[in-house]
């Protein structure tokens, strides 16, 4: 069977003809990539590649949507894009259509990724368990969570709200960033710290303890000044952030009962290195009682090119 794959970011709308197989994972084709900017909406950008692949398209879609899959209108939050999951199939001529949150496609991603494209972290060497609860986690504009369930040869998506749950500060510093985030958000969830923007009220704290002035800067640049060592303050404003990150990581493991960490995204990738180290690793085992039980989880960086699309095609083959 083919499809169209479709990952809807807020800056990106990826397009590829996927085709599900019985008896081994989905293979994408060529990948096309839009700007949402450049179009009114999801069914204008599904024109274009329909007209790209010469008006011929499978009558089925599996898409990925950067946000909720719920209620009868979705909203994007980067741009005006809007979705009516009741009158999208007939917008866009298919038959067939199923909607995914995109962590919750990612997660289907990590399902089918061969041992090689999930890379060594931490823990035990070899292949992720059969069975169980896998937690797979990604920083990027927010913190996305999901778990993915193995049982009796299925792969079970559970989509999740996890990067909401509170920051738990553990030392002295956090404590004071904590502090500082209240004051501005009340709440203070996991991922106002854990994600990409969190670098930077990261290292405004550090900035402002250290009686230092803050250099203004957008997210992208702090973050290559932080990855590329040019600025020791943002370097260590990252060490923070990994810091934090191996914490959260492994509170969410606990509560899922999981067995394994995935970690995906390309922020993740960016700081692999630290990701190997003891800045992630102590954090993530520092769990009291469950320390020794933290050491034996193998904890795996998600590599693959396109996870959104393949995940967008998995999730559809494991409903069929």
């Amino acid at each position: 069977m083919r499809l169209v794959a479709v990952d809807l970011g807020g800056t990106h709308a990826r397009f590829a003809i996927a085709e599900l197989h019985r008896d081994r994972r989905p293979t994408l084709g060529a990948v096309a990539t839009y700007r949402t900017a450049d179009y009114p909406g999801l069914p204008d950008a599904w024109a274009a590649f329909r007209q790209a692949q010469g008006d011929r398209l499978p009558q089925a879609a599996s898409i990925a949507i950067a946000g909720p899959v719920e209620g009868a209108l979705i909203r994007f939050t980067n741009n005006g894009w809007t979705i009516r999951p009741a009158t999208l199939a007939t917008e866009l001529g298919v038959e067939r259509i199923a909607l995914f949150n995109d962590f919750a496609a990612m997660a289907a991603a990590v399902g089918v990724l061969e041992d090689g494209e999930l890379i060594a972290l931490g823990g035990p060497d070899g292949p992720l368990p059969a069975e169980g609860v896998t937690t797979v986690i990604g920083p990027g504009t927010g913190l996305g969570v999901a778990q993915l369930l193995r049982r009796d040869g299925r792969r079970i998506v559970l989509p999740t709200e996890g990067g909401h749950i509170d920051f738990a500060a553990l030392d002295s510093f956090e404590e004071k960033l904590l502090g500082v985030l209240r004051e501005r958000h009340r709440r203070v969830s996991a991922e106002r710290v854990v994600s990409g923007p969190g670098l930077a009220d990261i290292h405004e704290t550090l900035a402002r303890l250290g009686g230092r002035a803050i250099v203004p800067r957008d997210d992208a640049a702090l973050w290559q000044a932080a990855t590329d060592g040019s600025d020791p303050l943002a370097a260590q404003a990252l060490d923070r952030f990994t810091m934090a990150f191996g914490a959260v990581a492994g509170d969410l493991a606990l509560a899922h009962g999981a067995s394994a960490v995935v970690v995906t995204g390309g922020l993740a990738g960016r700081i692999e290195a630290r990701l190997r180290g003891p800045l992630f690793h102590d954090r993530f085992r520092a769990k009291g009682r469950f320390e020794a039980r933290m050491a034996h989880f193998p904890v795996r960086l998600a590599r693959h090119p396109e996870a959104g699309l393949l995940g967008a095609a998995a999730a559809f083959q494991e409903e069929l």
